[in-house]
């Protein structure tokens, strides 16, 4: 594998264990998420990093397959200029249904 596209790897799942750190010491709630500002904006850094990441390992091999990576990116695009619609909503669903299923995938392609 490519040396760029796996430390563009690396930087996805280096993200997602940020994201889950911020959990580490409350429950996982919505609530919890909702009413922390700076873990809000936290969480939403770290999407745009794996977002980013994503698409420069969509440019640079369109063959790696990645769930729903087009929606990350989309997200991404939606949190850095269109940052005054950005629903919460959303960027749960993501840390709560996507992170685990990318995760799982980033590890896959990782031990090829």
């Amino acid at each position: 594998m490519d040396i760029e596209i796996k430390s563009w790897l690396y930087d996805i799942l280096n993200a997602i264990s940020e994201i889950d750190s911020f959990f580490a010491d409350r429950p996982m709630l919505f609530a919890n998420y909702q009413a922390d500002l700076r873990t809000k904006r936290a969480v939403e850094r770290n999407i745009e990093i794996i977002s980013e990441a994503m698409n420069r390992i969509i440019k640079k091999d369109d063959t790696i397959q990645i769930t729903n990576s087009r929606k990350l990116v989309d997200t991404r695009n939606r949190i850095i200029h269109g940052y005054d619609s950005v629903s919460d909503d959303v960027i749960w669903g993501i840390v709560v249904r996507h992170l685990s299923v990318l995760r799982a995938e980033i590890n896959s392609l990782i031990s090829k």
